[in-house]
């Protein structure tokens, strides 16, 4: 079964979904109807709704269907299951997005840039800062470290527009995993620059570290999001597992 054709269902029904073809509650079509529409196999239909699932938009119930639970946030919300872009998470939350880069340097990693980014020292990287903007406001600083040598080509422009469709659709990598920490940390000089907060409005930011990996087992990416406090939200769907 081509993973194309279930991930183009998960997707269409993803979208309408957000776009609120489904009310919240509502029954989706019953799998015969879905085999129909999109003229493929019940395992096909299967493999989408389970996706949908685990990404928390619908929740299965014996003998009755496949009901819409997802429920859309005011607020900016990243994902914690799912690897997506800043330009994806932008588009799912149905904001305009944009960003700047405000530093691209090429350098060497030393002892205390490996320490920080688990690149190996003497790794040759590409480092960024780059501020992400929803519906014109700054709400992320990034600090982005990248190996040159499974990123060839990255530029400033690349890097305003989507590293991650370029590295997909011009380098045809596949990502497939990134480790996550989340902290809280103080505000620096550069965070009030950059994202137009001061300390005696909000003393400290919220903040994930990233360090992201190929298909081939490749550290490609470390990447550390410093994110105003009053647009910060992560979600997830947490399913309990019994043991």
């Amino acid at each position: 079964m081509p993973k194309t054709k279930y991930d183009r269902i998960y997707r269409d029904l993803k979208t309408k979904i957000e776009a609120g073809d489904y009310e919240y509650q509502e029954l989706l079509p019953s799998e015969s109807s879905l085999i129909n529409e999109y003229d493929c196999s019940r395992n096909t239909v299967r493999r989408a709704i389970a996706a949908l699932v685990r990404d928390g938009y619908v929740q299965t119930m014996q003998g009755k269907g496949v009901r819409n639970i997802y429920r859309p946030l005011a607020q900016a919300s990243f994902t914690l299951g799912t690897i997506e872009s800043f330009r994806e998470s932008a588009a799912r939350n149905h904001q305009e997005s944009s960003t700047k880069v405000v530093c691209f340097a090429e350098l060497t990693a030393d002892a205390k840039i490996a320490r920080k980014t688990g690149f190996a020292a003497g790794s040759e990287l590409y480092y960024l800062q780059r501020v992400h903007y929803l519906d014109g406001k700054a709400l992320i600083l990034n600090h982005n470290y990248f190996l040159k040598s499974a990123v060839p080509g990255l530029t400033k422009e690349i890097a305003e527009n989507s590293i991650y469709a370029y590295l997909e659709h011009t380098l045809h990598m596949t990502i497939v995993n990134s480790i996550r920490i989340m902290t809280v940390e103080k505000i620096t000089e550069i965070d009030e620059k950059y994202l137009e907060v001061n300390q005696n409005e909000y003393n400290c930011l919220a903040v994930v570290s990233s360090h992201t990996y190929n298909s081939d087992g490749v550290m490609f990416e470390f990447t550390q999001s410093r994110h105003r406090p009053d647009y910060f939200r992560f979600q997830d769907n947490a399913v309990r597992r019994r043991f």
